[in-house]
């Protein structure tokens, strides 16, 4: 029977940052970065990298420590400062890497229209296709 994956801290769900990066930028503009250990830093990057949607991640120990070339200890060490920071919540063997206090979330992630398969953007709220903008500063320019 497959586990349903349940958000540990669903008022945390982590979303695309609003800047042009996966990893938010808050991470190093609050400095919680520069209070990670190594590891931790490492362990962090990892679980951004392989989480769902929400942020949540299955990966067991032994294969976190492999694959970090971490002893079993400096992965619970890792983990414990990472959950200290407030950056994950864990229980075993789920993973919740967490939405950073104080940071929006893009409102619309970039999406293609159905109908037309065209990139489009939002700007006050409408999405507007690329070629419709590219329009629009050439006609500016003259």
């Amino acid at each position: 029977m497959k586990s349903i994956k349940q958000p540990l801290r669903p008022e945390r769900l982590r979303q695309v940052p609003e800047q042009f990066s996966w990893v938010d930028q808050a991470l190093v503009q609050q400095h919680l970065i520069d209070r990670c250990e190594a590891r931790s830093a490492a362990l962090y990057l990892f679980l951004v990298t392989v989480s769902d949607a929400q942020g949540l991640s299955y990966y067991g120990a032994s294969t976190l420590a492999r694959r970090l070339r971490l002893s079993q200890e400096e992965l619970g060490a890792a983990r414990q400062q990472l959950i200290e920071l407030d950056l994950i919540a864990y229980r075993s063997p789920l993973y919740q890497v967490l939405a950073l206090q104080g940071t929006v979330a893009a409102p619309h992630p970039a999406r293609r229209t159905p109908a037309i398969g065209r990139n489009v953007a939002a700007t006050d709220g409408q999405l507007v296709s690329l070629a419709t903008l590219l329009q629009q500063a050439r006609a500016r320019r003259g």
